[in-house]
């Protein structure tokens, strides 16, 4: 049997697999280059970025947990000048997509950010966070309003004409009345999910280990819970889907794409082993030679329920 056939298309970018990196986890990709052959995965997704540079939470602000970690890095990233000048040229050495996630606090930031991204020909799309507050509406965040959500969504699909992912927050009542919400307003792919909220306590100290108090929950245990909003999502929406959330091993991975994801985020594997990405793409890759599977294509939403 030929090797089985890895490549998918989301949102128009042709990836040589279904294997990208997750915001956050990744760096700017040049990080990782010496751990990680850049060229075995599908895309690259740079930690989220803001029009100024951005300092983040106070320290501590990662603990480990059962099963997982939390995380109140506070989206600390350079800001689009110094993206531009000092990490976009290592874009042009790889040869592969690079999808670059970013976030405001405004309508209008979203907007400015869509549009200075939209000029730079190394970034292949562009992923939205819309797990921010609405500083001029009360700090509502967009992502657990529909129609904020909307209204940013759209905001950028104005401002851009590269393919824009919506990054979902699971923190919300209904996840499909967001997920219809972004498609509503010309989303091109959503990737879900984002980190759930969770705290740890010090009990010696009667304190939250956070600084922050609470956190980002991701790893292995949220992964049940991302599987099935993967899943309702998918079968509710025709864009394609991005599963995110305790991928460890290509049978994660794989799951996944019968749920219905068109393609998967690896985030928490790169802390633990900075290779993750690759190792799992080679892993779904021999699942398939071995079960007889000539293209990855056949597994998604393929679930029997």
């Amino acid at each position: 049997m030929q090797k089985p056939d890895l490549s998918v298309d989301v949102a128009g970018i042709t990836l040589r697999n279904p294997v990208m990196t997750a915001s956050g986890t990744f760096g700017y990709g040049e990080e990782f280059s010496e751990y990680v052959n850049l060229e075995a995965i599908g895309a690259i997704i740079t930690k989220g970025l803001s029009l100024r540079p951005k300092a983040g939470n106070p320290t501590p602000r990662i603990v480990e947990t059962t099963g997982g970690m939390l995380n109140a890095i506070g989206l600390q990233n350079v800001g689009i000048d110094a993206f531009v000048e000092k990490k976009v040229p290592f874009f042009r050495t790889v040869a592969t997509p690079v999808i670059v996630n970013f976030f405001g606090n405004t309508l209008e930031e979203y907007a400015e950010l869509a549009e200075r991204l939209d000029r730079i020909p190394e970034v292949a799309a562009v992923e939205i966070n819309i797990s921010c507050p609405n500083v001029k509406h009360g700090g509502i965040v967009f992502g657990t309003d529909p129609k904020a959500a909307y209204s940013v969504v759209k905001a950028v699909r104005e401002s851009t004409i590269k393919p824009v992912i919506v990054k979902l927050s699971p923190n919300v009542t209904d996840i499909v009345e967001m997920a219809w919400a972004c498609a509503d307003a010309e989303a091109d792919a959503l990737s879900l999910i984002n980190t759930l909220t969770g705290m740890a306590i010090d009990l010696d100290k009667r304190r939250p280990i956070l600084a922050n108090v609470t956190g980002g929950l991701s790893g292995p245990a949220v992964k049940p819970i991302a599987l099935r909003m993967v899943w309702q999502v998918a079968r509710a929406v025709k864009i394609p889907v991005i599963g995110i959330g305790g991928i460890m091993t290509g049978i994660d991975a794989l799951e996944f794409m019968l749920a219905g994801a068109t393609a998967v985020q690896v985030g928490t594997a790169n802390f633990l082993d900075p290779g993750a990405a690759g190792r799992i793409a080679a892993e779904m890759e021999r699942y398939l030679a071995d079960n007889g599977i000539a293209d990855v294509k056949e597994m998604i939403g393929a679930l029997e329920v």
